[in-house]
């Protein structure tokens, strides 16, 4: 097996825990108030797992093969590693009020500073480049548009779970930032 593949792997398993860990914390502090969905995290996760199966299935074949190994290797790393800066930032920024299920929090307020500004869902957007970092550092074109394919689907419906019940929990306060705002890339979407 290719030390690249292996450095992808490994950091795939360390990312994974490291969102394990980050949820079984903050499941221990939260005080819920309303619990918005549990399907959503479930086609989120189900999404995920198809986009790296079929990721991974097609990484160590010859189809859908891109030449430059060494150049799509570095660039996927570098995505990575803005991905884990942008999600670990909006995670941060969040502090107490962060949650990885839809769920209304006790002293629950919207948050409209760093990231939050000017998109509504910056974690979603850091995680979304860590997938596609991690799909073209495996330098093939299936790996890649499967990859995204999944994520984008659970994704979207994750984000319109979210904010259906961020409408109905808050009303104007969240209708008024979402005119404000785009979901995931400023000025665009």
């Amino acid at each position: 097996m290719d030390y690249k593949l292996i450095v992808i792997i490994s950091f795939t398993f360390l990312y994974g825990l490291f969102e394990i860990f980050m949820s079984v914390r903050q499941r221990r502090k939260l005080k819920i108030v309303k619990s918005g969905d549990r399907f959503s995290i479930w086609i989120l996760s189900i999404s995920i797992a198809i986009g790296y199966w079929i990721s991974f299935s097609f990484a160590s074949t010859q189809v859908g093969r891109i030449r430059y190994w060494d150049s799509f290797f570095a660039l996927g790393l570098i995505l990575i590693s803005v991905g884990l800066i942008i999600r670990i930032k909006s995670i941060s920024t969040l502090k107490q009020h962060f949650t990885y299920a839809v769920n209304k929090i006790e002293d629950h307020e919207l948050i409209e500073v760093g990231l939050y500004r000017n998109i509504r869902h910056p974690g979603y957007l850091g995680q979304l480049i860590i997938f596609l970092g991690i799909s073209i550092s495996l330098s093939n074109w299936i790996s890649i548009l499967s990859m995204m394919i999944a994520v984008l689907c659970g994704y979207i419906y994750r984000i319109n779970t979210e904010e259906k019940f961020l409408v109905a929990q808050m009303g104007t306060i969240y209708i008024n930032y979402q005119r404000r705002t785009k979901k995931l890339i400023p000025k665009l979407y």
